[in-house]
Parts: C-alpha cells; sequence; structure tokens
C-alpha cells in the first residue's frame, strides 16, 4: 500500500510540473491566462509541499527552481556545438542590394530565393540547450566558440521554457498548433532583453532606493545575468525571443527559416511577432526600412533589422567571410549610441535670448559622422542626470537629430570632474541673466547683445514686426559686420552710402539690379515702415512672451510705448493673457539700460507710433463669444491671415490656451501649446474646420 501511495504521489508531482510550467508559459510568454491567479497559487503550494517532503524528487525543470540556486564561485565556460556568429553589416538600402548581388554571383539559385526579416534586438545572445526535452545548461555568446555558463541564472528567466513542448494538454490546445516532438538534443539561440517599460521602472525603483541605475536596457539585462546570484537576476524584468536552432540531434528541424520560427513557436518558446516572410529582395528591404522610423512601436531596444536567406541549406552553402556567414545581412538603423569625455560646456544665446548648454565633446564618430558638440537641453536637465565637466558620458545621435548626452557613465569617474553651476551672466554681453520660477530657460534680454543681433534684427523687420520688405538674412549680417547697425533702432538712421558700402554684387537679384537700386528700394521700405501701429513696433521688439496677440492687446491697453515702459507687474496682469512671468519680463525688458538706449534712439528717429484704431474685428459673428489660439505652421494662411479671419467674423485670438480657451487651430510642428490643449481638454481644430466653424 505504501508502495501504491509513493507512486502515486510521484505520479501526481510529475503532473503538477507539468501543469505549472504550461499555465507559466500561458502567462508569461503567451499573456493569454486560463486560470486565475489564486488557482495557480493552490497549485505551486501543493507542488511545494510534495517537494519538501521529497527533496530527491525535485525535478530540474520544477517551477519552484527559477527562484535560483546557490550562487557559484565562478562561470565555468561552455563550448557551443556550432559557432554563435554575428553578422555583416547593411548601412541602408544601397548597403543590402550589395550584398544580394554578391551572394547572387556566387549562386544563381538566390535569385529564386524568399527572405525573412526579423528584429535585431539590441540585447545579449544566448544559447539554450535541451535534452529529451529538459532545458540543462544555458550560456552567453561569448567569442562564439566559448561562451560562459549561466544556466542557472537562465533558469530564472519567466518566457525560456523549462521543458518543451510547453503545452501538457493538447486538448486544450486543439485547433490552434499542431503538435510537436523536439529532438533528442536541441540546442536554440535567442536574445535576452529587458523591455523599455520594464527597464525605466527598474531604473526608477534602483533610483529610489540609491542604488546604481543602469544607462540602457542592453547593459542591464548584460549585467543582470551576469550575477553570481540568481536571486537577484530573477528579480529582474528579463525576457527573450528566440529565433535560431543551433544544434539537433535524434529528430528533424525544418530546413526552411520562416519555418523554424514556426516550430519553435509550437514547442513554446517566446517567437518574435515582426518577423515577415517575402519573394524577392526588394521587398523585404522596403520592409526592413519601414522600421526605421517604427522602431518606437517595439516593446524593446532594437538596432536593426536582419534580413535571411529563407532556404538554410542555401544559406549554408554560401559560406562565410571571415567570420561572417554569407547568408544573412544584418541591416542597421542610424541610431547609435557611443561614450566619450565631456570637454567643456558652452552656452549658445538664441533670438529671444535663451541660454542652451552646449556639451563640447571629445571627438568621436557615431554613425559615419565626427561629433564634437550635443546637445545638454537645458540647465535642469544637466542637474537631474549629474553631469559633471571630465565625466565619460553617453552621447546618442539618431538619423539626422542633433546628438545629444544621455547622461554620464557614474563608474568611470576619477574624482577630478567638476560639478557644472549655470552661468550668472550673459557670455556674450556680460548682462545678468534671468531666470523665473517653474520655467525651464534661462534668458539674456539684453536688446543690444551681440550674439542675438542677427537674429533681433531679422524678427524686427520681419513680415508679422515692421515688415521692412528687401532686409533679409545677407543684408543684415552684411550691415552689422560693416558696424552700421549696433541694434534695432539703427535701421532708421542708415544711409544710402551705409547700405551701398555693405551690399555686394553676391547680393543682387540679377545683373540688371545694382547696388544702388538695392539701396534706394531699402531705404523706401525703411521709410515705409515708419508707419506701422504701435503693436507692430511692441511685436517687433523681441520681449520675452510677447507675441502678435499679446502685443496687440497691450497697443490697445496702454495706447504708447510712453505708457507701457512705466507699467507695473500689477498692471500689465490686469489684461487677459498676461500673467506673471510675462508681466514680470515685460517690466524687466523696459527696466535694462541697453534697452533704454534702443528706445530713446527709436523716438529719435520718429519711430514712436501711437494707438491706432485696429480695423476688421467686427462686433458680431460667428466667432463672437469664442477665444482661439494658434499652433504651428498652417497649410495656406500665415498666422496673421488667420488671426485676421478670427478676428472678423467676431472671435479673439489669445497667445497661451487656458481654460478659457474655447479652440485650439493646429497646424503643423506644433509647440507645447499643443500638449496644454490637450490636458485641458481644449478642442483642436485645423485649418478647414476653422472655415466650415465659420460658416
Amino acid at each position: 500500500m505504501f508502495y501504491n501511495h509513493l507512486m502515486d504521489a510521484k505520479t501526481r508531482y510529475a503532473e503538477l510540473v507539468r501543469e505549472l510550467n504550461y499555465h507559466f508559459n500561458r502567462y508569461h510568454v503567451l499573456d493569454d491566462p486560463v486560470i486565475s491567479d489564486a488557482e495557480y497559487d493552490k497549485l505551486y503550494i501543493e507542488l511545494k509541499r510534495i517537494e519538501a517532503e521529497h527533496p530527491d524528487w525535485i525535478a530540474p525543470d520544477s517551477p519552484s527552481q527559477r527562484a535560483g540556486a546557490r550562487p557559484a564561485d565562478r562561470f565555468d565556460k561552455v563550448r557551443h556545438p556550432a559557432p554563435i556568429l554575428s553578422l555583416a553589416n547593411a548601412f541602408g538600402a544601397d548597403d543590402a542590394r550589395a550584398w544580394y548581388e554578391r551572394v547572387r554571383k556566387l549562386d544563381d539559385r538566390v535569385e529564386k530565393a524568399k527572405f525573412v526579416v526579423e528584429p535585431k534586438i539590441d540585447g545579449l545572445s544566448v544559447v539554450l540547450h535541451y535534452r529529451d526535452g529538459l532545458f540543462v545548461q544555458g550560456a552567453t555568446r561569448g567569442d562564439g566558440e566559448v561562451g560562459e555558463d549561466i544556466t542557472s541564472n537562465l533558469r530564472t528567466v519567466k518566457s525560456i521554457p523549462l521543458r518543451i513542448p510547453v503545452n501538457c494538454d493538447q486538448k486544450a490546445e486543439s485547433g490552434k498548433q499542431k503538435a510537436v516532438t523536439p529532438p533528442d538534443y536541441l540546442v536554440v539561440r535567442g536574445e535576452a532583453f529587458i523591455p523599455i517599460n520594464d527597464f525605466e521602472e527598474l531604473n526608477r525603483k534602483l533610483e529610489e532606493a540609491g542604488e546604481k541605475t543602469y544607462m540602457n536596457p542592453r547593459n542591464s539585462a548584460a549585467g543582470s545575468l551576469r550575477q553570481l546570484d540568481p536571486k537577484l537576476t530573477a528579480s529582474r524584468p528579463i525576457t527573450l525571443l528566440v529565433y535560431q536552432i543551433v544544434h539537433a540531434e535524434g529528430g528533424q528541424v525544418p530546413t526552411l527559416q520562416w519555418e523554424i520560427l514556426e516550430y519553435l513557436r509550437a514547442l513554446g518558446f517566446p517567437v518574435t511577432d515582426v518577423a515577415k516572410r517575402f519573394d524577392d529582395i526588394e521587398s523585404a528591404i522596403a520592409y526592413t526600412g519601414t522600421w526605421d522610423k517604427k522602431r518606437d512601436d517595439l516593446p524593446y531596444e532594437a538596432d536593426g533589422m536582419v534580413i535571411k536567406i529563407d532556404d538554410l541549406t542555401l544559406a549554408a552553402e554560401l559560406g562565410f567571410v571571415g567570420k561572417d556567414p554569407r547568408g544573412a545581412i544584418a541591416f542597421k538603423f542610424p541610431a547609435r549610441e557611443v561614450t566619450t569625455t565631456l570637454l567643456g560646456i558652452d552656452v549658445e544665446v538664441g533670438r529671444t535670448g535663451v541660454l542652451t548648454p552646449k556639451a563640447v565633446l571629445e571627438a568621436v564618430e557615431i554613425n559615419g559622422v565626427i561629433v564634437k558638440n550635443a546637445t545638454l537641453h537645458n540647465f535642469d536637465y544637466i542637474k537631474e542626470k549629474d553631469i559633471r565637466v571630465g565625466d565619460r558620458v553617453l552621447v546618442k545621435r539618431a538619423g539626422e537629430v542633433i546628438p545629444y548626452v544621455i547622461g554620464p557613465v557614474v563608474d568611470a569617474r576619477t574624482g577630478t570632474e567638476k560639478i557644472y553651476q549655470p552661468p550668472s551672466v550673459c557670455p556674450a554681453c556680460g548682462q545678468p541673466v534671468e531666470h523665473f520660477e517653474g520655467e525651464v530657460a534661462w534668458y539674456c534680454v539684453n536688446a543690444a547683445c551681440p550674439a542675438q543681433l542677427v537674429r533681433n534684427v531679422e524678427h524686427f523687420v520681419s513680415r508679422g514686426a515692421m515688415d521692412i520688405v528687401g532686409m533679409g538674412t545677407k543684408i543684415v549680417e552684411k550691415l552689422i559686420e560693416a558696424g552700421k547697425v549696433s541694434d534695432v533702432a539703427d535701421i532708421f538712421t542708415l544711409t544710402r552710402e551705409d547700405i551701398l558700402e555693405s551690399v555686394t554684387k553676391k547680393d543682387r537679384k540679377t545683373e540688371k539690379e545694382p547696388p544702388g537700386k538695392i539701396a534706394d528700394n531699402l531705404l523706401a521700405a525703411i521709410a515705409d515702415s515708419r508707419n506701422r501701429p504701435l503693436n507692430r513696433l511692441i511685436t517687433a521688439l523681441g520681449i520675452r512672451g510677447v507675441g502678435e496677440v499679446s502685443a496687440a492687446d497691450l497697443a490697445a491697453h496702454f495706447g504708447s510705448l510712453d505708457a507701457l515702459s512705466t507699467a507695473s507687474a500689477d498692471e500689465l496682469q490686469q489684461i487677459e493673457g498676461i500673467g506673471p512671468n510675462i508681466a514680470a519680463g515685460i517690466v524687466d525688458w523696459f527696466g535694462r539700460p541697453a534697452n533704454q538706449e534702443v528706445l530713446k534712439k527709436l523716438k529719435a528717429a520718429g519711430v514712436w507710433p501711437k494707438m491706432q484704431k485696429m480695423e476688421g474685428r467686427k462686433q458680431e459673428g460667428a466667432f463672437t463669444g469664442l477665444t482661439f489660439v494658434i499652433t504651428g505652421t498652417l497649410p495656406a494662411w500665415s498666422r496673421e491671415d488667420a488671426k485676421a479671419f478670427i478676428e472678423s467674423n467676431g472671435g479673439k485670438v489669445t497667445d497661451s490656451v487656458s481654460r478659457k480657451t474655447s479652440y485650439l487651430v493646429l497646424g503643423e510642428n506644433p509647440g507645447s501649446k499643443l500638449e496644454k490643449a490637450k490636458s485641458l481638454g481644449v478642442k483642436i481644430i485645423g485649418e478647414a474646420e476653422l472655415k466650415q466653424l465659420a460658416g
């Protein structure tokens, strides 16, 4: 009786192992559980009870073994049954076509071959060994011939089946996939990684605990799998995707890559759902190229796609170039990350006076481009990331996007690095800079700042401001270079001789337009601009936060620059759309001695308009009582056209989005107003909808 009872218990234990592994796979791999957590826990408790009573029965594939074994003193070495090779790279469609032409010339069967495209995951390559369906060993890729034995750690990875095939109840899987019998000895290859969302959450928890954070998901996965304590590995959200059969004995496996993926999936391995098979190379290349811009849609980091010849026999017979197999090519995405030394931090001054920090780097090549500078975004970013001068930093360049510093490599610090402090004065003019609480930007508000002068003058003469026709960028630059313009007020004291000295033959629109005519036309445009209304001059001054709408409101409220220049912050905030920061910025701008000097020169030059009646706005119309904000570039209208259209229909246009905003009119390349409108639930329309709204 005792013998029968013991046999029944052992049978029950084997049944529990199979059943729990099945449900484990349904939950963690397929994301399709068929029992509740409570039911799973009940089965698991029963399993643990039997293992406590009979520890000699504990199976290597028992779910209880995923928690980790005794820490190893060192990692043993594992010789792979076949080379675990890397692939040659293709950087763009032309490289991929060149690869195809090379292999086609070697074997004309390539012309009729199909191709499989799979993601090239940026993770840690691992090799898994199964004997009689049981996971017995796992290793890193190593040097391709010999890897590190990390079996205990890999047992903790929830997506790795400890026994294959996973399905313990074929009836439950009826109609979904047919039964598959694995070879007696099977070795597969996959890529271990940490999903991007899990990586961000892991770093957040590590940071809260005061522990070291990881720079990227790939390093996080690699570091986690190489831990000496499997329990620590088990605490990390590692998963993997399997894509290759390295070796098989005692059974038959498919000879087509597409069928290999289906075969691996049927055995219970996690396999990518992004892979596709194509009948010709051009279709494969086209599909590969689409993922460059869609890579953010993937839940993991991928640095490219892999194009493989579907016929694995043909691929093998093509042989190798060095250690690179000819039967596949890695189509790399342009995004790359490298480390280099942060030599210093320069500060650039923009047209609006915003100070932007720029990293000065030890020259490094990123995706074929030599990079010596990178953006640091803003001063808050430097502080939050604790980026120090002298740091070894991780730099990323994606496509044509300006390279940026991701963060410091803290472990590389020597103690000589210096904490950076934002400048207290403008690096170009030496005037004090401003930083308002709650804002990221730091500003220089000196209108005569030499670093801003070209852009300030360009803004001053632009269509939405003083609209001085003919004063383009080249002429502005030459006038400034010649010392004829040192601030915007100098435009109105220019003489014909000043312009002739600055204008060269290269600036003529045609050979028939001599410098004299250019000078005469420009002087006429300057004279015409003296008649611009007050709101246009206020816009032209480039006061931080004051756009065309705010300028019109300020002109209507104060009537002259004399009154506006002496207004207090409290008075300014009585105007709708003028908040405390903008009000403080206006008061500060008029309080600067350099700006006061510009105003004196404008007044002396007779450019001092009084309030003029704003025409075009109806008292009643389709938009009466409605408030609009415009952001981005509209398809057909300029912002001035859209503003005039709204006002002519009785509506009001403001610069900032608030709960009182009725509609946000959206164009291409919108700014932060779009996100604010979404957060406040403001209705968002386009140019066409705006016209329809007016009837």
